[in-house]
């Protein structure tokens, strides 16, 4: 299984999906690109910055004693940002325009990000598979 392509095919159904949408990447949770369907933006920025995020996030839970890193939202001037995990290995980013419906980018955000999850964490499963197999 190619996990790039898989994780770009869902940034395209994602955007298929919800039109408010102007850009998505996955990226891995230390800041790696792994896929990206943004325009305009530097996408292995974008991942990075989405990592920062990360870190930030699982810092503000931690300290509230809130669990684990979910998912984020913030509101600009000309947008919104969210932030959700994606599994345990990776994270989604979804850009839109200022007149986004954010309920509407939950719900299709959230389930983009369970199925790339699915497919980041049993991609890294088999690897470790692999490498036990290997005696490594």
């Amino acid at each position: 299984m190619d996990v790039q392509n898989e994780a770009h095919k869902e940034l395209r159904l994602l955007r298929e999906r919800f039109r408010d949408a102007v850009g998505s990447s996955v990226a891995s949770v230390d800041g790696l690109l792994i896929a990206h369907d943004a325009r305009g933006v530097e996408p292995d920025l974008l991942a990075a910055l989405s990592a920062a995020y990360l870190a930030l996030g699982q810092q503000l839970a931690a300290a509230l004693s809130g669990g684990e890193f979910v998912e984020t939202v913030t509101r600009a001037a000309n947008g919104y940002v969210g932030v959700y995990a994606a599994g345990q290995g990776a994270l989604l980013t979804v850009l839109t325009g200022p007149q986004a419906n954010i309920g509407l980018l939950h719900l299709e955000a959230r389930a983009t990000a369970a199925r790339i999850g699915a497919l980041v964490d049993r991609a890294h499963a088999d690897r470790a598979l692999g490498r036990i197999a290997a005696g490594k």
